[in-house]
């Protein structure tokens, strides 16, 4: 073979490597792709999940569908993202319960850093604590007075073990030091339903799954988890400001891969998925309840992710909290 022949050869070799992840960013997607939510519907993770999903469609021209696969407080539709190829046809849609239950569940079937590829961080939103009208406490104060009085008499809801809505009712029940049991659910709305029909006391989760039921009367709010009043819930009390200094928790969103997926293709759904998130219409809908829109690429959400892994365990070891 000559010299020039074996040029020739190189350069086209090199220039179909370059164009490789152009080619296959274009051809993407070619068949509809599923956006796994792995709790029940209803809750901030399946409403933000189903507004993402309609702008991808519309961006990309294929349907993106959500799916919805609740159970073991998100290990199971998550598992079945783990065991998915990681081609883009499946991802995943999960919130920071996703790094606090691997803290809490041992037993879980996959490892977040090994099994996952870090897609996009959606945002975060503060989180609202409520209770059922019928009860006499107006305030958190009121409520933590009153299970001291009677203790094991009140009971918190929860979507999910690990959430942090779980982790703020725990943060809540150690540093106020009252004795309330913690109910986990499968997912946000099984929750509700009970607080609404006065079954359990009340319940901590995201502001915009909560919201209506607050604006509406079917529930009261106590106090929010943010580090200042919300300007959706203006009258509403900050935790800090109910007697617990320094006290504040969001929940997070993002959504994840299968591991190994091709870096080419994880660049451009994180393109996509920002883009989705910062259109009028998101913006619009999730900004009017307190959501705190973010854009970053999908290394820099793995290492928002392991940074909240570490505090997390710091709050879990602090307030000696255990799944039994």
């Amino acid at each position: 073979m000559t010299t020039a022949r074996r040029t020739l050869i190189g350069a086209l070799a090199l220039g179909l490597s370059v164009l490789a992840p152009v080619a296959f960013g274009q051809a993407y997607p070619s068949k509809p792709v599923r956006i796994i939510v792995p709790y029940a519907p209803g809750g901030t993770v399946d409403s933000v999940a189903r507004m993402l999903a309609v702008r991808l469609s519309e961006q990309l021209g294929q349907p993106f569908v959500v799916e919805n696969r609740a159970g073991a407080s998100g290990a199971i539709g998550s598992d079945v993202v783990a065991k998915s190829p990681a081609d883009g046809y499946t991802l995943l849609m999960q919130a920071s319960t996703f790094v606090a239950s691997a803290l809490l569940v041992k037993s879980q079937p996959f490892n977040i850093e090994k099994d996952f590829t870090p897609i996009a961080n959606l945002g975060s939103v503060p989180l609202v604590m409520l209770v059922y009208p019928g009860l006499p406490m107006k305030t958190l104060a009121d409520f933590v007075k009153a299970a001291k009085a009677e203790p094991q008499r009140y009971t918190l809801g929860t979507a999910a073990v690990g959430s942090a809505s779980h982790l703020a009712e725990e943060a809540i029940r150690h540093e106020a030091k009252i004795d309330v049991q913690i109910i986990p659910y499968k997912g946000t709305t099984p929750a509700m339903v009970d607080v609404l029909g006065g079954h359990t006391s009340g319940m901590i989760d995201a502001v915009p799954s909560l919201l209506q039921h607050i604006k509406s009367g079917k529930a009261r709010a106590l106090a929010v988890t943010s580090a200042r009043r919300l300007p959706s819930l203006p009258d509403v009390p900050t935790v800090a400001e109910s007697g617990l200094p320094n006290f504040e928790m969001v929940s997070w969103y993002g959504i994840w891969a299968p591991a190994n997926m091709p870096v080419d293709l994880a660049t451009l759904l994180n393109k996509e998925i920002n883009a989705a998130m910062q259109s009028p219409q998101v913006v619009q809908s999730l900004g009017a309840q307190a959501f705190i829109f973010s854009n970053t690429t999908g290394p820099q959400f793995g290492v928002y992710v392991k940074q909240e892994s570490a505090k997390y365990k710091q709050l879990i070891d602090k307030a000696n909290i255990k799944i039994d």
